[in-house]
């Protein structure tokens, strides 16, 4: 990858018995290093490169507000939703930026809680990609309703009608386990930067920064008490939001399973829906954590060993939605229904063959590279395989709801969906919105979880250390060294 500096070793390869530390070079000499390099881009002018991105990023942001403008005024004509195909593509991109917000979480809690410590240097933006992609998931349901100023009324909120949401739809479930889910990724993703803030706080030069970061740390101190009662109610937090990332995807595909359509009815959606979203939302830390580790010199933090794991795990999931793929067809042919054996003929030689093919390609084919550890540890293959996954996953949402609702039980009853100008442009905009709160993001906020960082370091274990090499003169420097 362009801009990665030699000296820094690779931490691959080692035996668990004597295996490198998770940071290396400069960082690794100390807990201030890792604090002045983790830091710096927050208190620096934005570079070329930043203002560059966020220029791209806003500029397609502001699609977002033009297009639902024009469909607001005009109505939802504007999109290419027809009967029968009356979700379209609001649908299919609510689906993929759900599944999308599905890796953050799962770093955070399922690996904490497993104690795998090389989450530590990717977890905190991919928990910020986690809530600025439900952000954009959340945004269709409303405006799919066609009059989204009463977009309220999808919560059972008390009111003189007497009216409430059908509980029994599959939608209102949906806006209760996404806005669960929503709300406790926010709390846990703010609960962790605390420290972090508090720290930001310290570095501050300015009044203004003083006050904003001294404000958002919650008079954080970092004694003995404030850590005790942090680290228990981070424990909790992640393991409350555990069910959480199995739940939301499952519902979300429950939409579907209990309908009695052609491709939609199966009971492999919730576990198959559940993989891809991991599959997806991995490829989609991969895609920001490579450009993040060069463009503000985290290769320290961000190593190779980093790369290497999220690989083996998209490669474990990508298994997994393969084998998905493989007994969704085996189920049609199996069941001798003969609406269900022809949906599946349908995808493959239909009209829309084409978005299928490429869903395999992307999906089931590029990963199957990963299996080379020469591949796992090679930037350019990992980024041009998580770009496959990312376009693959869209791919798959598109054919699950968009194929299955075109070619249903009557012929009679069929009509082809094409996506408008309106589609896209909103679709872009979802991108401009997702892109422009994490080029935000990282230039005020800690990028990484520095006292999770720290706590791994062979100087915050110098008793138990067993690499000599790794002891430091300032292994009994303070976790938070500039108080």
């Amino acid at each position: 990858m362009r801009g990665y500096k030699p000296f820094y070793p690779d931490n691959l390869g080692e035996p668990v018995s004597g295996r490198e530390p998770l940071v290396l070079g400069p960082p690794a000499e100390s807990f201030g290093a890792v604090t002045e390099v983790t830091t710096r881009q927050n208190f620096k002018l934005p570079s070329y490169r930043w203002l560059g991105a966020f220029a791209v990023a806003f500029t397609l942001l502001q699609l977002l507000p033009l297009t639902q403008i024009y469909l607001f005024a005009a109505g939802p004509g504007v999109w290419g939703n027809n009967n029968p195909v009356a979700w379209g593509f609001p649908i299919v991109n609510f689906v993929f930026w759900v599944g999308i917000g599905h890796a953050g979480t799962l770093i955070s809690a399922i690996l904490f809680l497993l104690r795998q410590n090389w989450r530590t240097s990717i977890n905190r933006f991919a928990e910020a990609m986690t809530i600025f992609a439900v952000i954009c998931a959340g945004m269709y349901p409303g405006i799919h309703i066609g009059r989204p100023w009463l977009a309220y009324w999808l919560f059972p909120i008390p009111n003189q009608m007497a009216m409430w949401p059908q509980f029994r739809s599959p939608l209102m479930w949906d806006v209760f386990a996404v806005s669960t889910y929503a709300s406790v990724s926010a709390l846990f993703w703010y609960l962790g930067m605390v420290p972090d803030l508090a720290t930001l706080r310290d570095k501050a030069k300015t009044r203004i920064q003083q006050v904003a970061y001294g404000a958002l740390s919650l008079g954080w101190n970092g004694s003995a008490r404030h850590w005790h009662r942090f680290e228990k109610m981070y424990l909790l937090l992640a393991a409350l939001c555990t069910p959480l990332v199995l739940s939301v995807h499952s519902v979300v595909s429950f939409d579907f399973a209990v309908s009695q359509l052609p491709g939609w009815h199966t009971t492999i959606f919730p576990p198959y829906f559940v993989a891809g979203a991991v599959f997806g939302g991995f490829a989609m830390v991969l895609t920001l954590a490579i450009p993040a580790r060069w463009l503000f010199g985290l290769e320290g933090v961000i190593t190779k060993r980093h790369i290497e794991n999220m690989n083996r795990i998209l490669l474990l999931t990508g298994c997994i939605v393969s084998f998905a793929y493989i007994t969704e067809f085996f189920i049609a042919w199996y069941s001798g229904h003969h609406y269900e054996q022809f949906q599946f003929l349908y995808r493959p030689f239909g009209d829309k063959a084409l978005f299928f093919y490429a869903m395999m390609f992307c999906n089931v084919i590029a990963p199957q590279v990963l299996w080379s550890s020469r591949m796992r540890k090679n930037l350019w293959v990992t980024m041009a395989v998580a770009m496959c996954v990312n376009f693959g996953m869209w791919f798959e949402r598109f054919v699950i709801i968009i194929i299955s609702l075109e070619a249903d039980f009557l012929p009679s009853s069929w009509g082809a969906f094409w996506p408008t100008w309106v589609d896209w442009a909103m679709f872009a905009g979802t991108f401009g919105l997702f892109f422009t709160n994490m080029l935000l993001f990282v230039r005020v906020g800690p990028i990484i979880a520095l006292a999770e960082v720290k706590s791994i370091m062979p100087q915050a274990h110098i008793g138990h250390s067993t690499h000599e090499t790794n002891a430091h003169p300032e292994a009994k420097e303070d976790m938070h060294p500039e108080k």
